[in-house]
């Protein structure tokens, strides 16, 4: 069975008022058993976590820093932790 964890990226770059959380969504949704959120921050960045799998979140993770993203991505940083679990499938916020 996989290990199920919890990731948390803040994304930075060209990355509001691109559409870029709900391609995120899109992106969890379509690698599937994702739960979680994108968040735009007030400082320009966009908070991701999702929580599933190890390999859904990695390939996520991979799609932010080097997928076809909207807007232009200059860096990634990432944590990984436990997951806390609470979320209703993956939304935008």
């Amino acid at each position: 069975m996989s290990e199920h964890v919890r990731l948390v990226a803040w994304v930075r770059g060209s990355v509001q008022g691109v559409g870029f959380r709900w391609f995120t969504r899109a992106k969890a949704l379509e690698l599937g058993g994702l739960s979680g959120f994108a968040l735009n921050l007030a400082d320009g960045r966009v908070q991701v976590v999702a929580e599933g799998p190890r390999a859904r979140c990695d390939a996520l993770l991979e799609w932010l820093r080097n997928g076809d993203t909207p807007g232009l991505v200059d860096g990634v940083t990432e944590i990984w932790d436990t997951p806390r679990g609470g979320y209703d499938g993956f939304a935008i916020r």
